[in-house]
């Protein structure tokens, strides 16, 4: 639905003046052009909490595999020589590096979940911006979806952060070992250089698996999500048709397919998982082994079996990280591809700059030789002060018409000239074509709130002025018939309000925006034939009354519409067959009295 919040003058009139919005601040970064440019931009836009993660995580990784190295020193400098005053040493010592890594730890940690929500929810603001842009995209992603990954995949590909930062830490402590291992014994360090690079290697095979399955994962559970709210949204018609059934049958195939890729997933993570720790283990008994050989045979003293027993034990940590640090990256990586896609789908609609032209004779709205979709060579035109009704005898030929005067054809599908106010609609800025054009869709939306804050359309829309609406709709017994008033509460999705109630509401509300060219779509199918005769007489009065002259365009199969319209175009099989009024159309043409009169 095209949405008004003020109006373009008529030909011939000033505009009136309307405050500028804010432009909306942009997100530090840039827009990405890959799911790797992404993740480049997710470290430099948190650079430095991420640093300073990184720099006290690997802090704490140090301090972690000198603890082993102090015990070492502590059994032969002090215990095995008696030595008092290099016992106080050592304990101080030791002391003070606990004290560090506790502080190391609990300080990076912070710095690194930080930048963790910061990134989420700078990725959250940037897809929902994307997702609410009023140029629209083409991502090819249902509503549901696009929920999902501004949700669930701008959280997991913050996750990138943590990620990188302990890959990083358990790098730095792999190294600190390796150092410490090499100072103790040269040919035990050097097998321990070798084996970890081999050992991360030989773990890559089943890291790309599990990137796969988390892509299957993300997009089943999306799909499940955008059937969700299809289902929760048509929810009353489902359960007026008596198709709830199927509907619950529907999800719950579409829930089972998201369930056992959740599973593959999580059985593919529990093999890595179960791989990375069989893996180390095996390592590092090989290093325990060969440090208990070599002490027997005399190569190391007490204190520095210790310190090889204990930078073994302590490796499996960082090593174990390494792996699932793996996991991580894919996890976020799946998810970076995802939100990509939508932040770097096409415009549904590319704008141009203009704004119609006023005061020299133009038509509001002129189609010229038009082509789209199921619309082949169609000639409208719309002048101040008309009241036009198009009859379509097929629902597409409609949708493609709305799509055409609301902006959002896609001019590569398009042939013939589609103007406002003398300006070619593609040239036309997207704030000045819907200020002059507000198309109201038969599935129009309210929202959670009042009726009032559902009938406001802009800064000057005063109480009196929505009364008009309101009685124009033949909706004023919403207002009249409620102790609230204007302010009667419209719960989500306007659940507690009838179709008929939430269709004069939509149509109140464009009233009210008072657009120079109001096109309305089928806006009496869910009322009676006498609350719809009474919302034809208030709709033309309400338009004819404009202080200046505007343009109204009904789409739509009532006769109390179309009788009161100027003249009428009929539009069969994507073609215009006849125009007339609807008395002689009714007298001449046998098709269209059957489709009107009923």
């Amino acid at each position: 639905m095209s949405a008004s919040t003020g109006t373009v003058g008529a030909p011939g009139a000033a505009p009136p003046a309307a405050p500028e919005a804010p432009a909306p601040r942009p997100l530090p970064g840039g827009s990405p052009g890959t799911a790797r440019a992404l993740r480049r931009r997710t470290l430099r836009r948190n650079r430095r909490h991420v640093s300073l993660g990184v720099v006290l995580l690997s802090l704490h990784q140090v301090a972690e595999a000198l603890v082993p190295v102090a015990i070492g020193l502590t059994i032969d400098l002090a215990v095995v020589t008696g030595d008092v005053t290099a016992l106080a040493y050592c304990v101080a010592g030791t002391v003070l590096l606990f004290t560090v890594l506790a502080f190391a730890y609990r300080t990076g940690a912070r710095f690194t979940l930080r930048a963790i929500e910061n990134e989420a929810h700078l990725l959250r603001v940037e897809a929902a911006r994307r997702a609410l842009d009023p140029r629209g995209e083409r991502s090819g992603l249902r509503a549901g979806e696009v929920l999902s990954v501004a949700t669930s995949d701008a959280e997991q590909a913050a996750v990138y952060v943590r990620a990188w930062s302990g890959g990083i830490a358990f790098t730095v402590a792999i190294v600190v070992t390796t150092v410490a291992l090499l100072a103790v014994d040269v040919p035990l360090g050097l097998g321990v250089l070798v084996g970890v690079p081999l050992l991360m290697l030989l773990l890559r095979v089943p890291a790309a698996h599990i990137t796969r399955r988390s892509e299957a994962k993300q997009a089943t559970a999306a799909g499940a999500t955008a059937l969700a709210t299809d289902l929760v949204t048509g929810l009353r018609v489902l359960m007026g048709i008596g198709a709830r059934h199927n509907a619950a049958l529907r999800y719950r195939s579409a829930s089972v397919r998201a369930l056992e890729a959740s599973v593959g997933a999580a059985a593919s993570s529990g093999v890595y998982r179960g791989l990375v720790t069989a893996a180390s283990a095996v390592f590092l008994a090989c290093v325990a082994g060969a440090a208990g050989w070599m002490a027997l045979e005399g190569r190391l003293t007490v204190g520095e079996l210790v310190i090889v027993i204990g930078l073994a034990q302590f490796l499996a940590e960082p090593v174990q990280g390494l792996g699932m640090v793996g996991q991580l990256f894919a996890t976020a990586r799946a998810s970076a591809d995802r939100l990509v896609r939508l932040l770097n789908a096409p415009d549904a609609v590319t704008p141009g700059d203009r704004s119609p032209r006023e005061g020299d004779g133009n038509a509001l709205v002129e189609l010229a030789g038009v082509s789209h979709r199921t619309l082949a060579d169609v000639d409208l035109r719309l002048a101040p002060g008309e009241f036009v009704g198009v009859l379509t005898t097929d629902p597409r030929d409609a949708e493609a018409l709305l799509e055409l005067l609301s902006g959002r054809a896609d001019p590569e599908g398009t042939r013939g000239s589609v103007t406002v106010g003398g300006v070619p609609v593609r040239e036309l800025d997207l704030d000045a074509l819907r200020a002059a054009v507000l198309v109201e869709e038969h599935g129009s939306a309210l929202f959670e709130g009042t009726l009032r804050s559902n009938l406001v359309t802009g800064p000057g829309t005063d109480e009196e002025r929505l009364l008009d609406a309101l009685r124009a709709a033949s909706a004023e017994d919403l207002v009249l018939g409620h102790p609230d008033g204007l302010d009667r509460p419209v719960s989500d999705q306007a659940a507690n309000l009838s179709g008929g109630q939430r269709q004069r509401v939509a149509l109140a509300r464009a009233l009210a925006a008072d657009p120079p060219v109001l096109v309305l779509h089928d806006p009496t199918t869910a009322v009676d034939a006498v609350t719809e005769e009474a919302i034809a007489r208030g709709v033309a009065a309400a338009r004819s009354g404009r202080a200046a002259p505007g343009a109204t365009l009904v789409v739509a199969a009532s006769p109390a519409l179309l009788s009161r319209a100027d003249r009428v175009v009929v539009l069969v099989d994507g073609r215009v067959r006849s125009t007339g009024t609807h008395a002689r159309l009714v007298e001449e043409d046998r098709h269209y009295g059957e489709a009107v009169l009923r």
